[in-house]
């Protein structure tokens, strides 16, 4: 890719999130069941919880992908990686800007300013700035 923008930044943040989302759960290793599967009637199977959506699980290269993104968050500050992972995660504005005690446009500006600023470290102008 030549030019990072905002907008390939978001894009990538919000697949990085999704990726994370379809992560398999975290367990402990060296514990299991030890109970038997029990078969339940068919009257008893209408009663239970609704069945757990899994997606597939992702590929390796995008998990590649989200590695990727986890590294260009650490060129940001501590709210501000919570904020870019919030809005990734598809949070609404205002509860964004509950989180962070602002108003929403506030909160909208902030998450911009985070946006270019990986877009200019993607881009090599950080560098050429700090020179």
């Amino acid at each position: 890719m030549t030019e990072w923008c905002t907008d390939t930044v978001a894009a990538r943040l919000e697949e990085a999130a999704n990726t994370g989302r379809r992560l398999p759960p975290v367990r402990v290793q060296g514990y299991y069941t030890v109970w038997p599967v029990f078969v339940r009637q068919e009257w008893e199977t209408l009663a239970a919880d609704e069945k757990v959506y899994r997606p597939f699980p992702p590929s390796p290269k995008d998990i590649d992908r989200m590695l990727e993104v986890m590294r260009w968050v650490q060129w940001l500050e501590v709210e501000q990686r919570h904020l870019v992972w919030m809005r990734a995660k598809r949070y609404g504005w205002r509860e964004i800007g509950i989180r962070f005690a602002c108003c929403t446009k506030t909160a909208q500006r902030h998450w911009q300013k985070a946006l270019q600023t990986l877009a200019d470290h993607l881009n090599g102008h950080a560098k050429a700035q700090g020179s």
